[in-house]
């Protein structure tokens, strides 16, 4: 799990929502509710796809383009329950959150680095988009 989330609020616009991936070198953000809870989720692409290539105005609040429902794990979960609620929802990114909030996030890099195992996570990757792009990789038959 990776301590460092970067998140925004759902009233933040498009703009600040994409200069804060610049800044902080992410892929996404966890966006909150009012009260602070981890409530969706933003990618880079959410933004080019819902937004960019729709021609939105950047002033538009980010909360319309945020993937629903956000999915989220727990402190305690093992790795391996981890990686199978990813592939089970076809999700890139975990929130982790615990009673008091969003305490980290894990992605299929952590779980390359934590595992030393890069084909574990090319496969999740290829089972996560399979699952939400059906046929889209080409299987040879052997």
């Amino acid at each position: 799990m990776t301590p460092r989330v970067v998140t925004a609020d759902a009233t933040a616009d498009l703009l600040s929502v994409a200069r804060l991936m610049r800044d902080h070198s992410v892929g996404s953000v966890v966006i909150c509710d009012p009260e602070g809870a981890p409530a969706a989720m933003v990618t880079d692409r959410d933004l080019a796809v819902r937004a960019l290539a729709e021609r939105r105005d950047t002033a538009e609040p980010i909360g319309e383009h945020a993937s629903r429902p956000l999915i989220t794990g727990e402190p305690e979960m093992e790795l391996d329950e981890a990686a199978a609620l990813m592939v089970r929802h076809r999700v890139r990114r975990l929130p982790v959150v615990s009673e008091e909030g969003l305490v980290g996030i894990v992605t299929l890099d952590d779980i390359a680095v934590r595992t030393g195992n890069l084909e574990v996570a090319q496969r999740m990757t290829q089972e996560v988009i399979e699952g939400a792009l059906p046929g889209f990789f080409f299987h040879e038959r052997g």
